[in-house]
């Protein structure tokens, strides 16, 4: 497909008289200028992560949700991770790795967390780049939308694993 595609973009370009080499420099231009922009923002976030992951944080908050998890079946083991996909999808990678090692990929809980990232979103990370990157500062609607949409994810890939994958 990308020979394809690359082909197509090259007739496109000269059947309509474009400048395809000056259209791509200047394209390439404005994405530096975009990672400029947005690096603060990112370096915050890879910060924050890496807080969140050495000083136990996240640890702590598994405990104040571990009675919560039990009552409603919820994997122990995926409650780091549920956190740590509102912030980074490559923590959330790493978690989702060190889950696998440790319970197997085709385990209840490997299944759980495999649904769960596709059904799930890296909230923060998202907004806060793609909003910076277009300078909309008003994020409420959007953070509780997504927060909601996030929840109603999480819930669905429990309900799921349970009634398809519990065995």
């Amino acid at each position: 497909m990308i020979p394809v595609c690359f082909i197509l973009i090259i007739l496109h370009a000269y059947v309509n008289k474009i400048a395809i080499y000056d259209s791509f420099v200047s394209g390439a231009k404005e994405g530096i200028i975009t990672v400029f922009k947005i690096f603060p923002t990112l370096l915050g976030l890879m910060l924050s992560v890496a807080i969140l992951r050495e000083s136990g944080a996240l640890n702590f908050i598994s405990k104040i949700f571990l009675p919560l998890a039990k009552i409603i079946g919820y994997p122990c083991e995926a409650i780091p991770l549920t956190f740590m996909r509102l912030v980074s999808s490559s923590a959330s990678t790493s978690l989702i790795l060190d889950i696998f090692k440790n319970h197997g990929p085709d385990s209840f809980i490997g299944r759980f967390v495999s649904i769960m990232m596709s059904c799930t979103e890296t909230i923060f990370y998202t907004i806060s780049v793609y909003f910076m990157s277009v300078k909309i500062t008003k994020i409420r609607y959007t953070l509780a939308g997504a927060l909601i949409s996030n929840f109603f994810g999480i819930i669905s890939s429990l309900i799921i694993t349970k009634i398809f994958f519990h065995y």
